[in-house]
Order: structure tokens, then C-alpha cells, then sequence
């Protein structure tokens, strides 16, 4: 018979897991147009990421909590050493720098970004949101540089595009985001500026007023994107040139259609078609470029 005095045991609880993988990204990841032998590397870079963002938007963690995770991540890259098995990521990226050459200092600046997202600090303004992006996505293209042998000359158009996909993802996701994590990454100031609160994003369709908010954020992402434009033309390797200018053409195809679709009705994306015409589109740019 059971013993109803002593509580039962709780099941041991996993460590934290990335609860996506590349192919559900916007954009693509370690793709064909890059080479073999790199690609590898690329992934372990993508996988240590996608844990480290994933934990820091885990809604069932509390901040501490993420918080210590992120640092264990963080250890076990510069360390070596892990006790645990989530941590694979980690010294999988770690032997992948030591065999490429490349700086760990990026990896560890995203981590940085992550620390924020953990303890949910906010945007108030767009240069808050750019420097949000400096953490958070810029450091992937400057990894990509770096492995394949660019020098520094592509690194500022690199930098505008990366933002520029971390803006219009944050933007696709803006309602969900609010709803599950209580975090907004549009400038809080416009909210104040247009006379609406941040707390608008819960309804199911956007009004006038926070249609023009999401206008605006696109407007400074045209921007970005206009920055970016040159990226393929600065980059030597061709296949990392075919990817960066596939890509641009994807951030700029997922402009316009967020221009005319509403994200708070439902998450938007490319559809296929679209993201067809925008790979075709990609490949012609990249073999102009040089």
C-alpha cells in the first residue's frame, strides 16, 4: 500500500533545451550556398545561440534562474568544462573556435543581449533598440565574416543588416511577445509619442494609431536595409556574398509585407512564392555584386 504521509518524489526537472531549430527561422542557416566544410561550424555557432536565446525567452523560468543558465553557458564556453548535458552546445562551439581560429568574443556578446531579454529590460528609444541589436544579432554577421576570412571593410553594412532582421523579427512577433514574455522591443517612447500605452499590443488587430507605430519602426528599418544594400559588393568569398545577398532580398520582401499585413492578426511571414522570388531575386544581386 502507498505510504500517504511521505510526498511523492518530483520528477527531476531537464535542464533547458532550444525549442527551435534552423529550419523555422526567417532566414536561412549554414545553407549551400556557403561551403562544406564550414558549415559545421556554422551550426554549432547557430546551436549555441538558439539555446541561449531560447532560455532567455523560456516563460516557465524565473529571471535568476535564466540568468544562471546563461552564465553556465558562458563558462562552459570559455572553460571547457561542463557538468551538465545542456551545455553540449557550448563546448561544441568552443572546439569549433579552437579549430576555425575564431573569437570567442561574439558568442559571448550575444550572451550579453540575452541577460537583458532575461530580466525583461525594455526599448525607450530606437537608439536603446539599435544598441539592443548590437548584443543581440549583430555579432552573428561578424562571426560570419570572420570565419570565412573577411576583413573588416563589410562589417558596418553587415551590422545594418543584422539589426535590420532582428527589428522586423521583433516585429513579427511583437504581440506574442508581449502576451507571453511581457516584453516589448518597439521604443516605448513612441507609444508615449502617439498617446497610446505599450498595453494595446494584447488586442487581436492593430488600430490606426499603433499601425502607424509599426510604420514608423519599418520606415527606420528601410534605413537599416538602405545601409546594408552595398554588403554583397564588400564581401570577397563568393559564397558568403550569395548568402548575404539572398538574404538582404528576404529582410527586404519581409518589409513590404509587413507593411501591408497586420501582425497582431497573425504571425507574418513569406510565403513560398514569395520567398522564391526573393532567393531568385538574392542570387541575381549576389553574381552582379562582383
Amino acid at each position: 500500500m502507498a505510504d500517504f504521509n511521505v510526498a511523492p518524489t518530483k520528477p527531476r526537472k531537464p535542464g533547458p533545451i532550444a525549442r527551435k531549430d534552423a529550419g523555422s527561422e526567417n532566414f536561412p542557416v549554414a545553407s549551400r550556398l556557403l561551403p562544406k566544410h564550414l558549415r559545421p561550424h556554422v551550426m554549432a555557432f547557430y546551436r549555441f545561440v538558439r539555446l541561449a536565446d531560447d532560455i532567455a525567452d523560456d516563460p516557465d523560468l524565473e529571471p535568476e534562474t535564466k540568468l544562471a543558465y546563461l552564465e553556465a553557458l558562458e563558462r562552459a564556453l570559455t572553460s571547457g568544462q561542463a557538468k551538465h548535458a545542456y551545455l553540449k552546445p557550448a563546448l561544441d562551439l568552443r572546439a569549433s573556435l579552437q579549430t576555425t581560429g575564431v573569437s570567442d568574443r561574439h558568442a559571448r556578446q550575444v550572451l550579453r543581449a540575452f541577460r537583458r531579454d532575461a530580466v525583461g529590460a525594455r526599448c525607450h528609444t530606437w537608439s536603446d533598440l539599435l544598441l539592443y541589436c548590437r548584443f543581440s544579432a549583430n555579432p552573428v554577421g561578424r562571426y560570419l565574416l570572420d570565419l570565412h576570412g573577411e576583413g573588416v571593410a563589410a562589417g558596418p553594412a553587415a551590422d545594418a543588416l543584422c539589426s535590420a532582421l532582428q527589428v522586423l523579427n521583433h516585429l513579427q512577433d511583437c504581440r506574442d511577445d508581449w502576451l507571453e514574455l511581457g516584453r516589448c522591443y518597439i521604443p516605448l517612447a513612441w507609444f508615449e509619442e502617439a498617446g497610446i500605452s505599450v498595453e494595446r499590443l494584447v488586442e487581436p488587430q492593430a488600430d490606426a494609431k499603433l499601425r502607424a507605430i509599426f510604420d514608423r519602426t519599418l520606415e527606420h528599418t528601410d534605413r537599416l536595409l538602405e545601409r546594408a544594400a552595398p554588403l554583397p559588393g564588400l564581401i570577397q568569398h563568393r559564397g558568403l556574398r550569395m548568402e548575404a545577398a539572398v538574404i538582404l532580398s528576404l529582410a527586404e520582401s519581409l518589409a513590404q509585407r509587413l507593411r501591408v499585413r497586420d501582425p497582431m492578426k497573425k504571425r507574418v511571414a513569406l510565403g513560398a512564392h514569395h520567398k522564391m522570388l526573393a532567393v531568385a531575386r538574392g542570387l541575381a544581386r549576389g553574381l552582379g555584386a562582383k
